[in-house]
């Protein structure tokens, strides 16, 4: 088991393989699957109910410590995940 991180939606610890890496760029949030992506971090699970959960409790602005209005590449990305 490697590093354990909370999920933004649904506050449940989890492995980190079973995460996904969030980024903010301007004042988007984008997936970043491999986690490579430079600046601050948080993880949500690949769900669109934790996603939604993570916008409504507006959980991701405050972990990205910025202000967020666009989330749609990361419900995308989230269904891509799930349809595989």
């Amino acid at each position: 088991m490697g590093p354990l991180r909370t999920c933004l939606g649904c506050r449940q610890r989890a492995p980190r393989d079973s995460l996904l890496r969030v980024v903010a760029r301007g004042d988007r949030v984008v997936a970043d699957a491999a986690a490579r992506l430079p600046g601050r971090g948080a993880w949500v699970h690949p769900s669109l109910g934790c996603i939604e959960n993570a916008v409504r409790r507006k959980a991701l602005g405050r972990a990205l410590r910025t202000t967020v209005t666009d989330t749609s590449d990361l419900k995308e990305q989230a269904e891509r995940l799930m349809d595989k």
